[in-house]
């Protein structure tokens, strides 16, 4: 998992204090039905992680306004069925500049591709937001709007942003925060073997994997997100992470399925689907690998465990 508390810092290059008269900070998350619900939570919660700070110090400082944003308004849905409510980015309560925009990504990205209303937002909007980060497959909103963003992580980003005002110390607070949650995420059959000590571009990388496990993934890809070789990266990832990359992502993968099934009443083909394993049938034969059971004694098994509570 990459290390948000130490690499944050090469992005906040703004000295701190405010750089208007105004102490509200307008941030912006754009989302789609389909949208990757983790990855755009953690952005939310960094947010609300340095209002609780300003609030708990009794300090008159930033406020940052988040604003959940889609084309029409009202209630969208993730990719994992949990429903968001939004308001309409054509809202008048929206209308000027943004500090900062994060798009978000998810399988949904292809329908919302073909949104022609969503692209000509992002076209209208740029203008007026300071700073505009997509999170993962967001990028190719953006792009399809003409616009070529940074590889930034949106994460880091948010920290920066944060960090330029209330100070090094409280994003560096906060970033720890948001990786004990991450950590917390994960099934321990995830992290089972895995050294203590993982350097910066592994963890970097099985973060990747982790943001990107929804969909078909090449090892090109994540030795480019480590800068390795693809033969090194392999030799390094197993070192140092106890497993291959594919069974890495594939325990991802299962994680995020164990997720569903406890918590939706997903059919278990789409629930396999939506996670990045191929068929119901294959979701059952990793289940019964790990944990000894099928994905619905599995489901049985934790409703059980909920009722009992």
């Amino acid at each position: 998992m990459k290390n948000y508390s130490r690499d944050y810092r090469r992005y906040a290059t703004q000295p701190r204090g405010l750089t208007d008269e105004h102490t509200v900070r307008r941030v912006g998350l754009t989302l789609f039905n389909g949208f990757s619900l983790p990855e755009a939570a953690l952005i939310l919660e960094a947010f609300h992680c340095a209002n609780a700070r300003v609030k708990a110090d009794g300090a008159d400082g930033i406020r940052f306004d988040v604003s959940l944003l889609s084309v029409a308004g009202g209630k969208i849905a993730s990719s994992s069925s949990v429903f968001v409510w939004t308001d309409s980015v054509d809202s008048p309560v929206h209308a000027g500049d943004f500090h900062a925009l994060f798009v978000a990504g998810g399988v949904g990205v292809q329908d919302a591709l073909r949104d022609n209303r969503l692209i000509a937002w992002l076209q209208r909007i740029q203008p007026h937001s300071q700073r505009i980060f997509p999170i993962d497959g967001g990028r190719l909103l953006l792009q399809a709007a003409g616009f070529h963003p940074g590889d930034s992580d949106p994460l880091q980003a948010a920290l920066s942003l944060i960090g330029n005002d209330l100070g090094v110390e409280a994003a560096r607070q906060i970033a720890q925060r948001l990786e004990q949650r991450l950590e917390d995420q994960s099934l321990a059959i995830v992290r089972k073997d895995t050294s203590i000590i993982v350097s910066d571009q592994i963890r970097a990388s099985a973060r990747w994997l982790e943001m990107n496990a929804y969909r078909p993934i090449a090892m090109e890809e994540v030795a480019q997100v480590a800068s390795m070789s693809e033969r090194n990266f392999l030799r390094r990832f197993k070192l140092e992470m106890g497993k291959t990359p594919s069974d890495y992502l594939l325990l991802v993968r299962l994680s995020r399925c164990c997720h569903l099934l406890a918590e939706t009443d997903l059919p278990v083909d789409k629930v396999a689907r939506r996670c990045g394993i191929s068929s119901g049938g294959r979701l059952s034969k990793v289940l019964r690998k790990h944990l000894g059971v099928t994905p619905i004694e599995y489901r049985a098994s934790r409703r059980k465990s909920t009722d009992s509570k």
